[in-house]
This record gives structure tokens, sequence and C-alpha cells, in this order.
């Protein structure tokens, strides 16, 4: 697992993501539906309609990085926007538990992640 500082900040896209979609199309997603400048730092978060891979993509200050992450089993709890909007802002310790199986409503791990 990767530890990210506190003032780090994380952008996740609500609505899914096409995950054919490689750096180049997530930048255009995080500039044009996120409307987020993706050379400000901040990790953006797409997930596929089924919710069991998700991509992460963050600008270093001398390149891309995309991450990605595919489940073998069980889906990701994703969020949803209070306000309705495409994105959502969350802390890097809660998207931490996001990545870890815990359900973010409940607060309690899924049944597919207890070991």
């Amino acid at each position: 697992m990767f530890a990210f500082p506190a003032a780090l900040r994380i952008y996740v896209a609500v609505e899914p993501v096409d995950m054919r979609k490689q750096s180049n199309g997530l930048w255009a997603h995080a500039e044009q539906t996120l409307g987020e400048n993706p050379k400000s730092g901040a990790l953006f978060v797409f997930a596929n309609k089924s919710r069991d891979r998700l991509k992460i993509l963050y600008w270093d200050g001398t390149g891309v990085w995309l991450l990605a992450k595919r489940l073998e089993q069980g889906r990701f709890s994703w969020p949803q926007s209070a306000s309705g909007g495409a994105k959502l802002a969350l802390t890097p310790e809660a998207f931490a538990m996001l990545t870890g199986g815990i359900d973010l409503k409940a607060g309690v791990a899924k049944a597919w992640y207890e070991r």
C-alpha cells in the first residue's frame, strides 16, 4: 500500500470511466469533466462501471503516473457526491479505507475483504 501525505488532494470521479482510457484520456477527463488541472499535484481516481477496477492519475512534476488496480473478487464501495457533482474530494485516510475494502458509509470491512 502507498502512503500519502495529509496535505495531498485526492479527487474521485463519481461517475464511471471507460478503463480503456490511458493517461491522455484520463488527463482530458480530469480537465474537462472534473474541472481540475492535472498538473496541480493532486491524485485523480477513476473507476469502471462495475467498480472492480480503478485507475489513478498523478503528476509528480516530471511526468505522469498511471496506477491501476483490479480486484479479484468483490467491488469497491464507491462514494457519491452529496451535491451531485462530478467529483468528490477525499482525505488520504478515506482514500486508504476506500481502496482497503472499507465501506465508507457503514465503516466496516466488506465481506470479500475479510481474511
